[in-house]
């Protein structure tokens, strides 16, 4: 038993009138002692739990986000790449009422020349929705067997990577069955989409659901200073994806620049109110894949509205309306397939080598 630790989930787990928050160094030391399982299992899971009801402070994520960056993978940015790294920031557990977008947006950017870093692993609690690998998977590239180094290679070559966590970041992965067993998201699954597997600058986006975690995210980046930007996202289920039954908030922070919100209404660029709900994997992989053969789909929709704003917000166009038409254009012309069947053959190419 690691007496420090039990220090730390003393001073969180001791009620409203005498708990306390943990500073950034204390919040970093809990995070690397539970993920080099210094911490007993009793211990993880007092802490987790009693973090919860405490609610993190940006400080503490930012001792969280310091401890990853000390132990977690990192991928490298390519001198090939004309536009900065974009990191991507979706819940781990995945969807279970909307289809996800994100994976044309992916390959929308990345037809554009603008790289794309995701991370996550495969269903995981509290949800068990439908992780990205999963779809990815489906879509014939499959990350999971590829080491860091390969997928470090598929990330130069190609402007996608994948860090995918049960095989590049373990440590993270072994404390999952913690987050089962308590029946709850601790703060780390908020820390999590903020954090940027890239050793290099990066455009970092964020999803969110509820109201204050937006500007805990904003403090926790602060705080460390990196990456340059930082766009929160009031998205579906808490991830990147812009919704189109209600108005999309947005938050903007860039260096040196006072705070930015934008507000995109989906009438106001000739959208309808449909989120797409999530189909058997299966059948989303159908659509996704007819959405990439240009064919006329509620999905379809999505894919612009969401590809048109990051086209923009990336800078790849000058405003929203260009973003959508190259975003179509991208979708129409055959571009971002032909960027898919890339990304497929470079993945498959390291599996074909270490199957030899």
């Amino acid at each position: 038993m690691s007496k420090e630790f039990r220090e730390l989930v003393k001073k969180i787990g001791s009620g409203s009138h005498t708990g306390e928050d943990l500073t950034r160094e204390e919040a970093a030391a809990a995070t690397r002692m539970m993920l080099e399982q210094v911490a007993t299992p009793a211990q993880i899971g007092a802490f987790m739990i009693a973090h919860r009801i405490k609610r993190p402070t940006g400080e503490e994520l930012a001792g969280m986000l310091d401890a990853y960056n000390e132990l977690g993978p990192k991928l490298q940015p390519s001198s090939r790449h004309e536009y900065p790294v974009t990191i991507l920031g979706i819940p781990y557990d995945g969807r279970s009422r909307t289809a996800p977008i994100s994976p044309l947006t992916a390959l929308i950017l990345t037809a554009a020349g603008v790289p794309v870093i995701l991370h996550g692993g495969d269903r995981l609690p509290t949800k068990y929705g439908v992780p990205l690998v999963e779809i990815w998977q489906g879509l014939g590239v499959d990350w999971t067997h590829n080491s860091l180094e390969q997928t470090q290679s598929v990330f130069e070559t190609t402007g996608l990577g994948f860090v995918y966590l049960p095989r590049h970041f373990p440590q993270a992965q072994s404390i999952f069955t913690y987050r089962d067993e308590i029946g709850k998201r601790p703060p780390f699954a908020t820390m999590e989409l903020i954090w940027c597997p890239c050793a290099g600058e990066a455009r970092l986006i964020s999803g969110y659901v509820h109201p204050p975690t937006e500007k805990m995210f904003q403090d926790a980046i602060a705080m460390r200073g990196t990456p340059r930007y930082l766009t929160s996202i009031k998205g579906l289920e808490g991830s990147c994806d812009l919704p189109r039954d209600r108005t999309a908030i947005i938050g903007i922070v860039k260096p040196d620049a006072e705070f930015e919100r934008l507000l995109l209404a989906h009438g106001d660029y000739g959208f309808s109110n449909i989120n797409p709900p999530l189909e058997p994997t299966e059948t989303l992989v159908k659509q996704i894949q007819s959405v990439l053969e240009g064919e006329a789909s509620e999905l379809m929709q999505s894919a612009l509205w969401n590809g048109g704003f990051y086209l923009w917000h990336c800078g790849v166009t000058p405003d929203m309306n260009s973003g959508i038409a190259e975003a179509k254009t991208l979708l129409n012309s055959g571009h971002a397939a032909k960027k898919l069947q890339e990304i497929r053959a470079a993945v498959a190419s390291h599996q074909a080598v270490m199957s030899y």
